[in-house]
């Protein structure tokens, strides 16, 4: 069981391995959209978001509904959104400490060349 849960694991994160798709799950957690509003969000060109949605649409990570000509997405679970909340949470603590880091190496260079100037 623990392998296959882990071949699951892997094949979401592996849905989510492009930035393109991560700004529609984004966009999607806040509630269902049309594929041409998803484009408008998105920043990119209809063919683009078709092969990216077609990505999430395999791996279950999307819906779809058809309205007369439009076809709508959804997230299937809003639990993958709070997934990409807490992947932002953790990006944020992961640069405050990388920014920490540095303020902390710029302070010992300041205090390296205020002493060769002595």
């Amino acid at each position: 069981m623990q392998e296959s849960m882990r071949r699951f694991k892997a094949g979401i994160f592996q849905a989510l391995a492009h930035p393109t798709r991560v700004a529609i799950v984004e966009f999607l957690s806040h509630g269902e959209m049309s594929v041409g509003r998803l484009c408008e969000k998105v920043g990119v060109e209809q063919a683009n978001a078709s092969q990216h949605l077609a990505v999430l649409r395999n791996k279950h990570i999307v819906d779809t509904r058809k309205e007369g000509n439009q076809i709508f997405y959804r997230l299937r679970d809003p639990l993958l959104g709070e997934v990409l909340a807490k992947m932002r949470d953790y990006f944020h603590a992961y640069m405050t400490e990388a920014t920490e880091m540095l303020r902390e190496e710029q302070r010992a260079a300041k205090k390296i060349k205020q002493e060769a100037g002595k």
